[in-house]
Protein backbone atom coordinates (compact mmCIF):
# COMPACT_ATOMS: atom_id res chain seq x y z
CA UNK A 1 0.00 0.00 0.00
CA UNK A 2 2.83 2.29 0.59
CA UNK A 3 3.31 4.86 -2.50
CA UNK A 4 6.33 5.06 -4.08
CA UNK A 5 7.86 7.65 -6.88
CA UNK A 6 9.83 7.16 -9.90
CA UNK A 7 13.17 8.48 -10.50
CA UNK A 8 11.47 10.68 -13.24
CA UNK A 9 8.27 11.50 -11.28
CA UNK A 10 7.94 15.11 -9.76
CA UNK A 11 4.86 14.72 -8.34
CA UNK A 12 3.98 13.37 -4.98
CA UNK A 13 1.88 10.71 -4.36
CA UNK A 14 -1.70 11.35 -2.85
CA UNK A 15 -2.41 9.92 0.08
CA UNK A 16 -6.11 10.77 2.11
CA UNK A 17 -5.13 9.30 6.48
CA UNK A 18 -8.17 8.93 8.65
CA UNK A 19 -6.66 8.45 12.67
CA UNK A 20 -8.50 7.81 16.01
CA UNK A 21 -7.42 7.37 19.67
CA UNK A 22 -9.13 5.28 22.14
CA UNK A 23 -8.87 5.08 26.23
CA UNK A 24 -10.89 3.40 28.54
CA UNK A 25 -10.87 6.02 31.69
CA UNK A 26 -8.44 8.95 31.05
CA UNK A 27 -5.65 7.90 31.94
CA UNK A 28 -6.31 4.09 31.25
CA UNK A 29 -5.24 1.30 28.98
CA UNK A 30 -5.46 2.90 25.14
CA UNK A 31 -5.52 1.96 21.72
CA UNK A 32 -4.80 3.92 18.42
CA UNK A 33 -5.67 3.41 14.45
CA UNK A 34 -5.78 4.71 11.09
CA UNK A 35 -6.80 3.69 7.91
CA UNK A 36 -4.41 4.97 5.31
CA UNK A 37 -5.96 4.77 1.65
CA UNK A 38 -3.55 5.26 -1.88
CA UNK A 39 -5.09 4.60 -5.29
CA UNK A 40 -7.61 2.53 -4.45
CA UNK A 41 -5.93 0.14 -1.83
CA UNK A 42 -6.35 0.46 2.38
CA UNK A 43 -4.30 0.17 4.90
CA UNK A 44 -5.26 -0.28 8.38
CA UNK A 45 -2.82 -0.24 11.71
CA UNK A 46 -3.64 -0.07 14.92
CA UNK A 47 -1.64 -0.57 18.56
CA UNK A 48 -2.33 -0.34 22.24
CA UNK A 49 -0.59 0.83 25.19
CA UNK A 50 -1.37 -0.26 29.12
CA UNK A 51 -1.37 3.43 30.63
CA UNK A 52 -1.98 5.92 28.66
CA UNK A 53 -4.76 9.06 28.03
CA UNK A 54 -6.65 9.95 25.18
CA UNK A 55 -5.16 12.49 23.96
CA UNK A 56 -1.89 10.64 23.65
CA UNK A 57 -3.39 8.30 21.61
CA UNK A 58 -4.96 10.54 18.75
CA UNK A 59 -1.39 11.76 18.50
CA UNK A 60 0.33 8.63 18.18
CA UNK A 61 -2.42 7.01 15.80
CA UNK A 62 -1.27 10.24 13.44
CA UNK A 63 2.42 9.72 14.36
CA UNK A 64 2.16 6.09 13.05
CA UNK A 65 -0.01 6.54 10.21
CA UNK A 66 2.47 8.86 8.49
CA UNK A 67 5.37 6.80 9.18
CA UNK A 68 4.10 3.93 7.42
CA UNK A 69 4.76 6.58 4.04
CA UNK A 70 8.17 5.23 2.26
CA UNK A 71 8.42 8.55 0.37
CA UNK A 72 7.25 12.09 0.83
CA UNK A 73 3.13 12.63 0.11
CA UNK A 74 0.39 15.12 -0.08
CA UNK A 75 -1.63 14.11 2.74
CA UNK A 76 -4.97 14.73 3.83
CA UNK A 77 -5.12 13.75 7.55
CA UNK A 78 -9.04 13.26 9.06
CA UNK A 79 -9.10 13.45 12.96
CA UNK A 80 -12.07 13.59 15.28
CA UNK A 81 -9.45 15.42 17.80
CA UNK A 82 -10.04 19.04 17.81
CA UNK A 83 -6.85 18.85 20.13
CA UNK A 84 -4.40 17.27 17.17
CA UNK A 85 -6.27 19.96 14.60
CA UNK A 86 -6.56 23.14 16.16
CA UNK A 87 -2.91 22.20 16.86
CA UNK A 88 -1.97 22.62 13.78
CA UNK A 89 -4.74 24.69 11.87
CA UNK A 90 -4.13 27.53 14.41
CA UNK A 91 -0.24 26.48 14.62
CA UNK A 92 0.05 26.14 18.83
CA UNK A 93 3.92 24.18 17.99
CA UNK A 94 5.53 27.21 16.34
CA UNK A 95 4.56 29.42 19.72
CA UNK A 96 5.39 25.99 21.69
CA UNK A 97 8.60 25.95 19.76
CA UNK A 98 9.17 29.60 19.64
CA UNK A 99 8.79 29.12 24.33
CA UNK A 100 10.90 26.34 24.52
CA UNK A 101 7.95 23.89 24.59
CA UNK A 102 6.18 25.88 27.21
CA UNK A 103 1.99 26.79 26.43
CA UNK A 104 0.62 30.22 26.92
CA UNK A 105 0.22 29.64 30.77
CA UNK A 106 4.33 29.15 31.09
CA UNK A 107 3.51 25.22 31.49
CA UNK A 108 5.51 22.53 29.69
CA UNK A 109 3.06 21.22 26.80
CA UNK A 110 1.80 18.07 27.41
CA UNK A 111 2.92 14.97 25.06
CA UNK A 112 5.92 16.73 23.99
CA UNK A 113 7.65 13.44 23.32
CA UNK A 114 4.55 12.62 20.82
CA UNK A 115 3.83 16.72 19.53
CA UNK A 116 8.09 16.81 18.44
CA UNK A 117 7.66 13.02 17.06
CA UNK A 118 4.71 14.13 14.60
CA UNK A 119 5.98 17.03 13.77
CA UNK A 120 9.10 15.44 12.41
CA UNK A 121 6.87 13.15 10.64
CA UNK A 122 4.93 16.20 8.88
CA UNK A 123 8.07 17.67 8.09
CA UNK A 124 8.81 14.67 5.46
CA UNK A 125 4.87 15.09 3.89
CA UNK A 126 2.59 17.94 2.67
CA UNK A 127 0.16 17.34 5.12
CA UNK A 128 -3.45 18.87 5.22
CA UNK A 129 -5.37 18.59 8.73
CA UNK A 130 -8.94 17.96 8.81
CA UNK A 131 -11.57 17.85 11.34
CA UNK A 132 -14.35 15.55 10.83
CA UNK A 133 -17.17 15.09 13.22
CA UNK A 134 -16.89 11.92 15.22
CA UNK A 135 -19.51 9.31 15.58
CA UNK A 136 -21.46 11.10 12.90
CA UNK A 137 -21.31 8.04 10.12
CA UNK A 138 -18.25 9.11 8.38
CA UNK A 139 -17.37 5.28 7.06
CA UNK A 140 -13.61 5.56 7.63
CA UNK A 141 -13.52 7.84 10.66
CA UNK A 142 -15.98 4.87 12.44
CA UNK A 143 -13.40 2.34 11.08
CA UNK A 144 -10.76 4.03 12.95
CA UNK A 145 -12.75 4.52 16.18
CA UNK A 146 -13.32 0.33 16.00
CA UNK A 147 -10.13 -0.38 14.94
CA UNK A 148 -8.94 2.11 17.86
CA UNK A 149 -11.25 0.55 20.68
CA UNK A 150 -10.55 -3.54 19.39
CA UNK A 151 -6.37 -2.27 20.14
CA UNK A 152 -7.10 -1.05 24.26
CA UNK A 153 -5.55 -4.16 25.80
CA UNK A 154 -7.60 -5.59 28.13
Amino acid sequence: MCPQRTRDSKEKPTVVIYTDGACSGNPGPGGWAAVLTYEGKTKEISGGEPVTTNQRMELKAACEALRCLKVPCQVTLHSDSAYLINCFKQKWYKSWQKNGWRNSKGEPVQNQDLWQALLAEVDRHEVAFEKVKGHAGVELNERCDALARAAVPK
